[in-house]
């Protein structure tokens, strides 16, 4: 670090972009493979889960997680209930909101809740059959949860491979 002039952020930067690099390239190959035309769903939710701190890529992973099975319930549920009716997409994220805000209460990625039941229902609605939407919308979040599972997994062995320790603080190594 001290050679370069290179501080830990920039270190962290330069691992980031290599984890992105690996989780995308295994990623966006295995889904190739396995026939998925697209991948955009398990590269961006790799992404939000590839982080270059091994302690909060786990922690968003967790997180993640958590929210995306909140969505796919309630998201699952309203398309079994209500169909794919034009108000059953804002009446679900509302409810997926105050789900995920008041009763499983884990604010980071609380988004991913109500982004994941928009998911299942848009397909349900664009299929414009219950059970073809069921299908497609199990397929995105197979890949949401993916994605995540590739970053964090990557972050993690990059962690280990390159070692990159934050700055100790003087007061720190004074005692």
């Amino acid at each position: 670090m001290d050679r370069f002039g290179w501080s830990y952020e920039h270190l962290l930067g330069i691992r980031f972009a290599i984890n992105a690099f690996i989780a995308s390239s295994i990623v966006w190959f295995t889904l190739r493979e396995l026939g998925f035309k697209s991948a955009i769903w398990a590269i961006a939710s790799m992404l939000a889960a590839a982080d270059p701190e091994p302690m909060e890529a786990r922690r968003m992973f967790r997180c993640r997680l958590v929210n995306v099975v909140v969505g796919c319930v309630v998201g699952f549920g309203m398309l079994l209930l209500g169909g794919a009716g034009e108000w059953t997409l804002p009446l679900a994220l509302a409810v997926t909101v105050l789900v995920s805000s008041y009763v499983v209460r884990i604010k980071t990625m609380w988004r991913q809740a109500p982004i994941t039941a928009a998911i299942v229902l848009a397909a349900g609605i664009s299929e414009g059959a219950r059970f073809a939407g069921l299908q497609s919308g199990l397929l995105k979040v197979a890949q949401v949860v993916f994605g995540c599972l590739v970053g964090v997994v990557v972050s993690l062995a990059m962690s280990k491979i390159w070692l990159v320790k934050p700055p100790v603080d003087e007061a720190e190594a004074a005692a």
